[in-house]
């Protein structure tokens, strides 16, 4: 009855409109109340869920990408991309997806990707003849990659999520070639849809001015490289990792672009205070679910529950593919990683899934659920920059969603693009 109690209360409240944060803690609430636990108990799995040394990394790693965000870091990135692929058919769609895919790699953020190229990218687009839509779909997919970089916050709290399961480090090196995967995919997509539509392709500048613009977006691209390097070399660990982020980004934005301001630095600073406190949030409450989760075994149940309708690993991972994208539709991407993690990790591992794997397949899903509504975020960034309605960029995402979801059946069923970098670069066992 418990569980039916947790599980009720929990999609009542997200179906009246309630906050996904206080959906969690009002039906964890509403379950120990029933059960008769003394109210304490919630305060206390709040502070244990929030009072880890590790979550350190996550308010550095979002401050590091807002500096990047604000501080001019993204025309640099884009002009690099533009003369590197703007000569191919489609040329500014191309120049739009490496340039998400470098500008997820400095701010780890998807929302703060999409925020930066798309108000770039996407007038650039318009202006040029790319019908909106195109616009809007290409800069949204493609800024998710994100999720997946180094600097992503998101990997912080997946490995403790995790239970003490997995390493950062581990993660981290593991994001890079599904990241590639999914940059490919996106590529292919645009490149696709850009011939279909008869798009044009741009002038290639001349590898002289493609070196240019390297030289001048380098230091900027370099954060990642200090970040691999450092934690792989033993220099200072993951959490360390994203102090270094903030100085450098600090140093860079400052001193050597000096394109950072006063007011950008404050708006900066404001905005990963607001993300870092909602995040703070989400864990405080969802640790209060997870208790209550493994008082009632709902791994167990759903585990067992899975084994019914398939024994086949094949199988079982794609149903918790597609449990992750339909909760994804309406629960943000951190929420779903807090609350799913506990659920369908020890499901995935007995069938045969190693959690760094499992890390990408849950983070990739997460990421599909940002460009999905009704909660979308990083959909709605892109309309609200394009000045287009999110039932017309529906209408013509199926490309997009199709390399999406072709980089997450990479993920899911080949290891090795989870797997290889970790084991070559930390001689992982996993």
């Amino acid at each position: 009855m418990e569980l039916i109690i947790l599980g009720v209360t929990f999609f009542g409240f997200l179906v009246l409109g309630v906050p996904v944060a206080f959906a969690i803690g009002l039906s964890a609430i509403c379950t120990i109340l029933y059960e008769g636990l003394p109210v304490a108990v919630i305060f206390q799995q709040m502070m244990s869920g929030m009072n880890i040394f590790s979550f350190l990394a996550i308010p550095f790693f979002v401050f590091s990408g807002e500096l990047m965000l604000h501080g001019g870091v993204a025309d640099k990135i884009v002009k690099l991309a533009k003369n590197l692929v703007g000569h191919i058919r489609g040329g500014l769609g191309m120049s739009n997806v490496v340039a998400c895919t470098l500008f997820g790699g400095v701010s780890g953020s998807p929302v703060a990707d999409v925020s930066a190229m798309g108000a770039v990218m996407i007038p650039m687009m318009k202006k040029e003849g790319f019908d909106t839509d195109y616009a809007v779909n290409v800069t949204t997919h493609a800024s998710l990659v994100g999720a997946l970089m180094p600097t992503s916050h998101n990997m912080i709290i997946y490995a403790l999520a995790a239970g003490g399961k997995v390493s950062i480090g581990a993660l981290i090196a593991a994001g890079l070639l599904p990241a590639l995967v999914l940059m490919v995919c996106m590529l292919v997509a645009a490149y696709a849809v850009a011939v279909k539509r008869g798009y044009p392709a741009g002038k290639f500048p001349g590898w002289p001015e493609v070196f240019r613009s390297f030289a001048a977006a380098l230091p900027g691209l370099l954060i990642v490289g200090i970040i691999l390097t450092g934690i792989l070399s033993g220099v200072f660990t993951a959490t360390e990792s994203a102090a270094v982020a903030v100085t450098y980004t600090i140093l860079l934005t400052f001193f050597i672009y000096r394109t950072m301001t006063l007011a950008n630095f404050l708006r900066a600073a404001a905005k990963a205070v607001k993300t870092t406190g909602v995040v703070l949030l989400l864990i405080g409450v969802s640790t209060m679910f997870q208790y209550l989760m493994g008082l009632y075994e709902v791994a167990d149940f759903a585990g067992d529950l899975m084994s019914k309708v398939s024994t086949q690993p094949w199988m079982i991972f794609l149903l918790i593919n597609v449990i992750l994208f339909l909760l994804g539709t309406f629960m943000d991407m951190a929420a779903t990683i807090l609350i799913c993690t506990p659920i369908f990790l020890p499901i995935a591992m007995k069938a045969g899934m190693d959690p760094v794997q499992f890390g990408m397949l849950m983070l990739i899903n997460c990421a599909l659920g940002l460009n999905t509504p009704p909660v979308g975020t990083t959909q709605f960034v892109g309309c609200a920059i394009g000045g287009i309605s999110v039932g017309a960029v529906m209408r013509t995402i199926l490309p997009f969603y199709a390399a999406l979801i072709a980089a997450l059946m990479f993920v899911t069923y080949v290891p090795a693009f989870s797997l290889w970098l970790p084991r070559l670069l930390m001689g992982y066992k996993g």
